[in-house]
């Protein structure tokens, strides 16, 4: 007997339609994902919702029935790296339905759609529609009005839904999607067009998402989001208030913020962090560019003033803060006078590490308009410059600690390692020998020396 299930469109067609959903029992599925935490929390929520309908995921070495890529498009290196990964998994999974969606497929779904043994391209603002397109597409039924050409994914059509996530794959933490798209249009910055305007999920449903993490027994969420400062644009309320409904959750011992921008990083929000026994002393604001004249260029709203006041801010209040932020070296404009004034600001300020990213040249962004290239050795010059003084920061903000004792979640331990990793309440990857009965627990670890490749230090649990 068959099992029928209704899918409703929320693009592409104004009437559910039937379904025959027997289709995916006992079908094997691979996943493949490139860029970033939020594209893996929504490829491991969507590989939740198939696993409701039979499908498994496959081993290493099995030919797989499905095969879903969920793309990056922040550089033209991404968009390399997802065109090899369709490659790869076409040739190792002869046959399969192969799916691409993400935001190189929002960019340029023609160019994927003529790539052999591509069945299926959905844009970022069709990933709700993910499960009823791929069994449309394995019965060979039409599916309405989904669109392919570029016209339709270079401007929008009305809003896009939100396409709730949470999810831990292989890790100990959990990661929330409370919003998605952005309305800021950096000139450098394609996500605008390829994950459409700011919109996010009401507060009382994702404390609902945050209360079934500690029912599984989940200890840490990491709050995600394409630009999550600019909460509530859907629904009237604010980050601060998310914040504060999410500290209230029982089971929850960890929430970490990911990238919020300086402009949206309140003193209320830094002030209440500090307070709270939940929210970690651990943050990560992108700054772009030290210089105040490539700002102004990048169309960023706030200078090295503001920056620096936020990173002041966070030391008066937790000086013991782990503090990530993200640079873009060799953009358009960039002198090299503008990037000596950029690294001497980098090195001024107190933060824990830089995540360096060389400019990358993207269609259709405002930048191109930009005088002034730097050359693609120039950019490596200026990223190795950079990461040589994060290095530096995060080897000497590691070394306060050694000799301290501090809270570790400690992750899944593999039999074949002699230790297993865990981080800090202030996010300091510790190693401690390998004890499978400590897995996702929080333990007291007294903090050694650096280990042997010097990207953690060596703990011993003390109780």
């Amino acid at each position: 007997m068959q099992s029928y299930t209704f899918f409703p469109y929320l693009c592409t067609q104004s009437k559910p339609e039937m379904i025959d959903s027997s289709i995916l029992q006992g079908k094997k599925a691979a996943f493949f994902t490139l860029g970033c935490k939020l594209n893996f929390a929504e490829t491991s929520t969507v590989a939740q919702e198939l696993m409701r309908y039979g499908v498994t995921k496959a081993q290493r070495g099995e030919v797989a029935d499905i095969c879903i890529v969920n793309t990056c498009s922040v550089t033209e290196v991404a968009d390399h790296k997802c065109r090899q990964a369709i490659h790869r998994l076409v040739k190792q999974h002869p046959g399969a339905f192969v799916m691409v969606t993400g935001c190189y497929a929002q960019l340029k779904p023609q160019e994927i759609s003529e790539t052999p043994g591509v069945d299926l391209v959905l844009g970022s603002e069709q990933k709700a529609n993910i499960i009823p397109a791929i069994l449309n597409g394995m019965t060979n039924t039409p599916i309405g009005s989904l669109p392919i050409e570029g016209e339709m994914f270079a401007e929008q059509k009305g809003a896009w839904p939100f396409f709730g996530a949470c999810s831990r794959g292989d890790r100990t933490r959990y990661f929330l999607k409370v919003q998605d798209g952005c309305n800021y249009y950096c000139t450098y910055c394609t996500i605008p067009i390829a994950r459409g305007k700011s919109r996010n999920g009401s507060i009382a449903s994702l404390v609902k998402q945050a209360e079934q993490v500690a029912q599984e027994g989940g200890k840490e969420i990491v709050i995600t989001g394409v630009n999550i400062g600019d909460f509530g644009r859907s629904t009237g309320e604010t980050f601060f208030d998310l914040v504060k409904a999410l500290d209230q959750v029982e089971g929850i011992e960890r929430y970490r913020i990911s990238s919020i921008e300086p402009n949206l990083l309140t003193d209320e929000i830094i002030e209440f962090c500090a307070g709270s026994k939940r929210f970690m002393p651990h943050f990560h604001v992108p700054l772009q560019s030290g210089c105040d004249e490539v700002l102004k260029l990048m169309h960023r709203r706030y200078d090295t003033a503001l920056f620096r006041h936020k990173m002041e801010k966070i030391r008066e209040v937790m000086p013991d803060a782990f503090i990530g932020v993200d640079v873009i070296v060799g953009t358009r404009g960039e002198t090299a006078e503008y990037f000596q004034k950029a690294y001497d600001f980098m090195e001024s300020i107190d933060v824990s590490q830089y995540h360096v990213f060389s400019y990358s040249e993207r269609p259709g962004t405002k930048a191109l308009e930009i005088p002034h290239v730097v050359t693609p050795q120039e950019k490596h010059e200026r990223s190795q410059r950079v990461l040589a003084l994060s290095a530096q920061k995060t080897h000497d903000f590691y070394a306060r600690f050694i000799g301290t004792t501090r809270p570790v979640l400690l992750e899944h331990s593999s039999p074949r390692k002699p230790f297993m990793n865990g981080f800090t309440d202030n996010y300091i990857r510790v190693e401690v020998p390998n004890m499978p009965d400590k897995d996702n627990q929080i333990v007291q670890v007294k903090l050694g020396a650096f280990n042997k490749e010097g990207d953690a230090l060596i703990g011993e649990i003390v109780s």
